[in-house]
């Protein structure tokens, strides 16, 4: 059974696995165009439409464009496909789930009575905003770094009669991390000049690798499930046939589980067994919590054939708490025998006090060309100020959102997406370009999509099918620190959605 230690009010360094290093903040901040089959057929473009469940949680106005009350559910099947180039080596490794994407229901009030407001909705809606199911296999030769340097990164600095006197779980993340590697055997301590053949004095505090410098075999594997979810209340009204006005109160729901494995391995010792030739180093990181955050949003009918809508979605508040599991292992030898492992497992899940990370707010701007019942094409643009993103409590994460700031950029959005009826049949498709959030786009690129769909008309029962694909580059650190060379990654996302909807 796993041990439980909870270290309140702890003040956390940055790393790979912790949900407080910048690039999990931007992991909660972006979202997908998920949803209904018939939203993502059009890549999500529809700001200025309205009339379906999932545009809601894009335009809070949306829900007043109904004509009848209805209810919807969606399942989505995601396939994930990376692959990666590390100094060379070119793997793939490739992830497929099947969730539900999106349950909701909306109900509409005529308003018989003479006044300028003809209608009212309100609507509840769930669906996922991020589907973070994913398996990423990196595999090459380092020519210079190993993963020493992520370990001294860590111990420098920290005092030897910390890492001999104290339990794991009393230390620091920080001092963990030194921990590991010092009863591992993966570092040594360096003896101070006042002292130097006494490599025990607690007064330490410089640490050197016992791993021999020269080329390093590198394995990575990773492994993500989970989902960032959206609960919307959503009430909307009509003005004189001619404006719709909408808002949106929303829950965020988050849960986020990644298991990674590293292991290294070297033949740079030829002439004695004391020196590091294997490491392995496993950590398993729950992350969860909630969120709130609010939109507002309005759709204008400048004529029958012509509507324009705005949104303001604000920043959300995540509230979340990290537990993390750790072990290491590593083997000393030289080219012909080999020690027993030097083995760390404390066998304990770290409790971490809850943090708040708060997400960009987003402005969007759409238009759309309806050609009565036919159809209509649609066009959406958004923007997202990246470098907004912030780890709370503020203090506590001064140089992390100072980072944020000097890494992070504005990401526009371009969304468009057509709909073509013949009969009881519906046609879609749609296009879909993000640029990237960072400054450097090496770290990530920039995004391109393109979806397409039918939909079927029962009557009063609606049935759609959707296809969707999108596809990015991006620079994939094993370690923020220390052993920072990135992989040359390409993610491709593959979805098919299907949603059945009934009117009430």
């Amino acid at each position: 059974m796993k041990n439980y230690i909870s270290i309140l009010g702890l003040i956390l360094a940055s790393t790979a696995m912790q949900a407080q290093e910048i690039n999990d903040a931007l992991r909660y901040s972006q979202t997908e165009p998920l949803g209904t089959a018939r939203f993502r057929a059009l890549s999500g473009a529809f700001g200025a439409v309205g009339g379906d469940l999932s545009a809601i949680n894009l335009n809070p106005a949306s829900s007043v464009i109904f004509n009848n009350n209805q209810v919807a559910f969606t399942l989505s099947n995601y396939n994930t496909k990376n692959n990666s180039d590390y100094f060379g080596t070119r793997t793939s490794d490739s992830n497929n789930s099947l969730d539900l994407g999106q349950a909701g229901g909306v109900f509409v009030f005529e308003n018989h009575h003479e006044s300028d407001w003809k209608k009212f909705a309100l609507a509840l809606n769930y669906e996922n905003q991020n589907n973070f199911d994913n398996s990423l296999f990196i595999s090459g030769t380092n020519p210079t770094n190993s993963i020493d340097d992520y370990f001294l990164n860590y111990a420098n600095g920290i005092e030897l009669r910390t890492l001999k006197n104290f339990n794991f779980e009393e230390l620091s993340f920080r001092e963990q991390q030194a921990y590991l590697a010092y009863w591992a055997f993966i570092i040594d301590p360096i003896p101070l000049a006042s002292d130097p053949t006494n490599y025990d004095n607690p007064n330490i505090t410089q640490y050197s690798s016992a791993i021999v410098p020269g080329d390093f075999y590198h394995e990575n594997s990773v492994e993500t499930t989970g989902y960032n979810g959206k609960l919307a209340f959503n009430a909307s009204a009509n003005y004189q046939d001619k404006l719709m006005i909408g808002i949106n109160l929303n829950s965020h729901f988050s849960d986020y589980v990644r298991n990674s494995s590293f292991f290294e391995s070297n033949d740079n010792n030829t002439s004695t067994d004391t020196y590091v030739k294997r490491v392995y180093f496993d950590n398993s990181l729950h992350t969860y919590g909630n969120g709130f955050s609010f939109q507002l949003g309005a759709i204008l009918k400048l004529s029958n054939q012509f509507r324009v809508g705005a949104t303001y979605e604000s920043p959300t508040w995540h509230r979340l708490t990290d537990e993390l599991m750790q072990s290491v292992a590593a083997v000393s030898g030289d080219n012909t025998s080999e020690l027993p492992a030097d083995i760390v497992d404390p066998n304990l899940t770290m409790v971490f006090a809850p943090y708040t990370i708060q997400t960009p707010g987003k402005i969007t701007g759409s238009a759309a060309i309806i050609f009565g019942k036919q159809g209509f094409i649609s066009v959406d643009y958004s923007a997202k100020d990246y470098s907004s993103m912030r780890l709370k409590p503020e203090n506590d994460y001064a140089s992390d959102n100072n980072r944020i700031e000097n890494l992070f950029t504005t990401s526009n959005e371009l969304r468009i997406g057509g709909e073509y009826k013949v009969n009881q049949w519906s046609l879609r498709a749609g296009f879909r370009s993000e640029t990237s959030p960072y400054k450097d786009e090496d770290m990530m690129g920039d995004l391109t999509g393109y979806s397409g769909g039918i939909g079927y008309n029962f009557g009063g029962t609606k049935l759609d099918l959707a296809y969707s694909t999108s596809e990015r580059d991006y620079g994939y650190q094993m370690f923020s620190t220390g052993l920072t060379d990135r992989a040359k990654s390409t993610i491709k996302n593959n979805n098919v959605t299907v949603t059945l909807s009934f009117e009430l």
